[in-house]
């Protein structure tokens, strides 16, 4: 009974015995469930036709075992194929053979037909195997339908289904694509604690999860773990962390893991490799690292692409490199790259850091890069006559570029007003990013409080806001409207990664050199606070409102 030969001889032999055996049938299902225990299907086919030219009528039990067989091959359409040939043989399927199609369907990608019987099975309340409920949960994470991940493992524990590995690297796969790594650590402890190892699919969808979601030293002590093993990560994984340090600025972190993958002989880095790194040294102002990388990655085969193009002119941009901003702009034309709203971004932020007398070279390469920001930008450093032009073309260009930069575009081109002194103009552009509703939420009133919320704001931004929001109080002052015990100003306590100074620092000292009586709440992180009173006091005491300066 577990060899398919020996069944095979042993059916034929029955047969020449049994002349006319009144139930045929079943001599053919048990051979089938022989070969469907050594998962040959091919042989369990040829079988079921010999059955049918023999005139042997097919029942549940044939087909549930034929089934089962494809399933167990990992042939799901073979599995459905069979299912659908059931009503021309005179069957009906139980609720077994149902259960087993959700899966069978879910697999071959008729997510609509699986998702019909689940629900008919929840219904009719049938059985459903473990098998079923793993393919069932990355059905639903494979459509993006992350809530319906978690419901399936909490309606398998309620049916007192327990959960296999497979269906536990599922879930971790699913909530790390859905960017929730506190649902993966919660599953990763039931896992554990119901006495499973983790084994490399789960560490690798922990490495995902963590590495996604920026949860730093946890995707860390996962690659520990997994070194410690003896485990060995694939190009997409190590690429996956490289990331996450360049995002989190873990430099020290970074060159660490990639001396591990270059020595880990199975695994070669790759253009997306390099890409990491040259952004953690151009972001930390590693000009010369940067440099030797680009070499690597040319001396490995691989072209430079926009993102590392993009990195390379942020880090000549933090090392006042102006000129080799530029030949890096015609780098990438050379190289037929299109530049993308992001790359021009990029090019804007530089400006913000570059003197005065080198913005001439740098308009050059925006104009190349995109006309209608070029012309904004040339509008702006004009001196005179240009402020209606101005703030209608910078409108067009605003409305032109895509949702996902237009704040970094109305941030840096602020900045360089600020940089410039063109007070006019950076309020022209904050009033048109409020009207255009890319700065939002930025004042609030209450009867105990007014605030100014800045934590989304560039420095150049937020002095503006600042001017706008001190000029509004006068005004409010003058006018005799009734002030609030309070008076607040939100900066935020976030630093940037590769940075020591936040915007609440470097405002601190903005507010001490305007002599305003905002102080640093005790409580509050990041928040700068008055009374009415010496808010009024020190309105009444202002001659007239200080230009903003950076």
């Amino acid at each position: 009974m577990s060899n398919a030969g020996t069944a095979l001889l042993a059916l034929k032999y029955f047969q020449n015995k049994l002349k006319k055996a009144r139930r045929e049938v079943i001599l053919y299902n048990v051979t089938l469930k022989v070969l469907r225990k050594s998962r040959d299907l091919d042989k369990a086919e040829k079988l079921f036709e010999e059955m049918l030219e023999r005139g042997v009528k097919p029942d549940n039990v044939t087909f549930s075992t034929l089934i089962s067989c494809a399933r167990a091959c990992s042939l799901p359409g073979k599995a459905v194929e069979l299912f659908e040939k059931m009503p021309s043989h005179g069957c009906e399927p139980d609720d077994v053979t149902f259960s087993a199609m959700i899966d069978a369907y879910g697999r071959a990608g008729n997510v609509d037909m699986a998702l019909s019987l689940y629900d008919r099975a929840r219904n009719e309340k049938w059985r459903i195997d473990r098998m079923t409920f793993s393919t069932l949960i990355k059905m639903y994470g494979t459509s993006g339908n992350f809530d319906g991940c978690l419901n399936v493992y909490e309606e398998m524990k309620a049916l007192g289904v327990k959960p296999n590995m497979v269906v536990y690297n599922n879930l971790l796969d699913a909530m790390g694509r859905a960017k929730r790594p506190w649902q993966a650590k919660n599953i990763y402890k039931d896992m554990t604690s119901n006495g499973y190892l983790p084994n490399w699919s789960t560490y690798a969808s922990l490495l995902r999860a963590y590495g996604r979601a920026r949860y730093g030293q946890d995707a860390l002590a996962v690659y520990r773990e997994m070194k410690e093993k003896g485990m060995e990560l694939n190009v997409i994984l190590y690429n996956t962390i490289l990331a996450m340090c360049a995002d989190l600025g873990y430099i020290d972190e970074a060159f660490k893991i990639f001396e591990d993958m270059k020595s880990s002989g199975t695994c070669n880095p790759d253009s997306w490799t390099f890409s990491s790194l040259i952004t953690i040294c151009s972001c930390s102002g590693k000009v010369s690292e940067a440099e030797a990388l680009l070499d690597d990655m040319l001396e490995a085969g691989f072209e430079p692409n926009i993102f590392i193009l993009t990195s390379l002119i942020q880090c000549y941009g933090k090392a006042q490199r102006i000129d080799d901003v530029v030949r890096t702009c015609n780098r990438m034309l050379d190289l037929s790259i299109t530049p993308d709203d992001r790359f021009c971004a990029c090019l804007l932020n530089v400006m913000t850091q570059t003197p005065k007398e080198e913005l001439a070279k740098l308009t050059e390469c925006i104009e190349k890069a995109n006309s209608k920001l070029g012309n904004v930008v040339k509008l702006l450093l004009e001196e005179q006559g240009s402020e209606g032009n101005f703030k209608m073309e910078a409108s067009e260009l605003l409305n032109l570029i895509s949702n996902d930069v237009k704040k970094a575009y109305c941030n840096c081109l602020i900045d360089l007003c600020v940089n410039l002194n063109l007070l006019e103009k950076a309020c022209e552009l904050l009033d048109l990013g409020l009207m255009l509703e890319i700065y939002t939420d930025i004042e609030s009133r209450s009867p105990t409080q007014w605030s100014l919320h800045l934590k989304s704001l560039s420095l150049g931004a937020a002095l503006t806001a600042l001017h706008v929001w001190i000029n509004d109080l006068s005004k409010a002052l003058e006018s005799g409207e009734e002030f609030p015990p309070l008076l607040g100003i939100n900066t935020g306590h976030g630093k940037h990664n590769y940075s020591d100074k936040g915007l609440a620092t470097v405002f601190e000292s903005h507010l001490k050199d305007l002599n305003a009586p905002f102080h640093e709440a005790t409580d509050q992180v990041g928040w700068f606070l008055t009374t009415e009173d010496a808010a009024k006091s020190w309105l009444k005491s202002r001659n007239s409102p200080e230009l903003v300066t950076a």
